[in-house]
Formats: C-alpha cells, sequence, structure tokens
C-alpha cells in the first residue's frame, strides 16, 4: 500500500513540475512565469520530498526532507517576487493584457524610488526637493557613528 503511495506522491509531483517547466516556456510574460515556475516547481518539489521520506522512512530521511520543503516554501517566493521587482524596475514589458499595475503611479524611473502611495504632503514634498538625491549605503555601523 506505501508503494502505491510513493507512486502517486512521485507522479503528482513530476505533473507539478512539468506543469511548471510549461508555464515558463508558454506563458507570456516574466511576472507570469515567475508565479508558474514558484507556485507549481514548489508543489512539486514538497510532493517528492514527501515521497522521498515514505520510501526511506528513516528520521534523518524525514528529517532532511522537512528542512527541504520549508527552504523551497520559504526561498522560492522572495527569489521569485525580487526577480520579478528587479525585472519590472528595468523596465521589462508587462503582457498587453495585463489588468492591474499597481506600481506604475508609485515607481519614479528616473531616481529609481518606489513610493507607497501613503506619503504625507511633507514627505512628498521633501522628494520633490530632492529629486538628484540618491540615498546612499550606510558603510559603518549605527554605534560606529556616535
Amino acid at each position: 500500500m506505501i508503494d502505491w503511495i510513493i507512486k502517486l506522491l512521485m507522479l503528482s509531483s513530476s505533473v507539478f513540475i512539468l506543469l511548471a517547466a510549461i508555464g515558463v516556456l508558454r506563458l507570456p510574460d516574466l511576472l507570469t512565469r515567475m508565479h508558474a515556475s514558484t507556485k507549481a516547481g514548489a508543489l512539486g518539489i514538497t510532493l517528492m520530498m514527501i515521497a522521498a521520506s515514505f520510501h526511506f522512512f528513516d528520521s534523518v530521511v524525514m528529517a532532511k526532507s522537512f528542512a527541504v520543503i520549508i527552504f523551497i516554501l520559504i526561498t522560492a517566493p522572495i527569489a521569485a517576487h525580487a526577480i520579478g521587482r528587479a525585472g519590472y524596475f528595468v523596465g521589462i514589458p508587462v503582457w498587453d493584457k495585463t489588468v492591474k499595475d499597481e506600481l506604475r503611479n508609485c515607481y519614479d524611473p528616473d531616481s529609481h524610488r518606489l513610493m507607497s502611495g501613503l506619503e504625507t504632503e511633507e514627505e512628498l514634498e521633501l522628494y520633490r526637493q530632492n529629486l538628484d538625491y540618491k540615498p546612499r549605503i550606510r558603510v559603518k555601523s549605527k554605534d560606529k557613528d556616535k
């Protein structure tokens, strides 16, 4: 009986990973491709790790499989978000039939600043006065500045 569960998990895992690969090849723009590869790929790897845990049925393998599942579920959406955001800021075009673009009015491509839309009038005025100001990365820690 456990063999059939393992076979079903591996089969469904391979189907989801195949769907992720097809999504990357067939979908029209970066954002939808990132969505397909992250969702289906993470689910496929999760099912594969569960199948490996059932197959070996060892506490060490189960712990490692659980660690891989947690790692994939945490890092895959963050990496996809970072890549998609970078692609949007660089200017990679979105699909023509995209209905909603929430960053259109919040991103300034000249200064590379992203506004939240919740700024006060004072903050917006300060921003307008300092358009040539580029934020710098802090080299020293706050404790050493004092």
